[in-house]
């Protein structure tokens, strides 16, 4: 599998990474997916302290211990779980910070994280001291380097304009083009995308009218729009989840694409899309079913 550099980092991912957070609820079926991932040619892992109370990071620390030297280990952090369990409050201080990480790496049963990322951002928010926290857990050695996961340009644009942060998550598919615009931006401060959502909840793919179909809409897509815009791109090639990768890979701003998989079956779905050729041809046609739906669902 291809590989590109995150940022200036000097860490190379796999063009397509795998998102955890999708993981089944058991050791050995997660453990699976991740091995058949690393069999592919996988080697980026990103999960949060947020998912599932943080089960999540201790069975991707369970199915990696192994592999460690082999893989870029990512988690985020800034949600804090409420004492009773029951929700989480917002907390990107550097006391939250310094004091969580300690956690992460238990659970993932490592002494370091490759890319430790702030899950959100406001505004409102202490971005210097945020910073701060980071570059101190850098110095410490705790994490090698650090992100953003944000779809909020403002947010994005003061943490890497006073930081050296490497990436930033965002959603990024065909049906979701916002990124486009800040990507020169990301691109000009050294940082790369990892782009999340590249299958659209699994509308991109081959079961893509059927999920539409049991929807209410997606983003500002209403159930008939959704139905529609999915049949449409249908028509441009049988293998719509080889031109959804493909879509999200075509900015060398992305550094890699993030896929979801709760059995090893999807995970292989994924990778077997991944390998087919996309040509520009069929790529502008499918960009241009997206657009001609999108106007028609205005003008209506």
């Amino acid at each position: 599998m291809n590989q590109r550099e995150l940022g200036h980092s000097g860490l190379t991912v796999s063009e397509l990474g795998l998102g955890c957070m999708s993981l089944p609820d058991d050791l050995q079926e997660s453990k699976l997916i991740i091995d058949a991932a690393l069999d592919a040619g996988i080697n980026f892992f990103d999960t949060a302290d947020l998912y599932d109370g943080g089960k999540n990071e201790e069975l991707v620390g369970y199915a990696l211990k192994n592999r460690r030297e082999d893989i870029i280990l990512a988690t985020k952090v800034g949600n804090r779980l409420n004492p009773d369990g029951d929700g989480w409050t917002w907390d990107p201080t550097k006391r939250h910070i310094v004091s969580a990480v300690k956690d992460s790496l238990r659970r993932l049963g490592t002494d370091y994280i490759d890319l430790y990322q702030l899950h959100g951002g406001t505004m409102e928010d202490n971005a210097e001291e945020t910073i701060e926290a980071f570059e101190s857990l850098k110095k410490e050695g705790l994490i090698r380097h650090y992100g953003i996961s944000s779809i909020r340009p403002t947010v994005i644009k003061r943490f890497l304009d006073g930081s050296s942060a490497v990436s930033v998550m965002m959603q990024y598919s065909l049906l979701d083009r916002r990124p486009e615009e800040w990507l020169p931006m990301i691109q000009e401060r050294g940082a790369s995308v990892i782009a999340r959502g590249a299958l659209a909840k699994g509308l991109l793919t081959d079961e893509g009218l059927a999920r539409a179909r049991k929807m209410d809409g997606f983003l500002d897509y209403d159930s008939t729009s959704l139905q529609q815009t999915i049949a449409s791109l249908s028509t441009v090639s049988a293998d719509l989840h080889a031109i959804a990768i493909a879509f999200a890979l075509q900015d060398e701003t992305v550094a890699t694409a993030l896929i979801g998989a709760r059995t090893k079956e999807q995970l292989q779905d994924s990778i077997i899309a991944y390998q087919k050729p996309v040509d520009a041809q069929m790529m502008e046609a499918a960009i241009q079913h997206v657009r001609a739906n999108k106007y028609q669902e205005h003008r209506l």
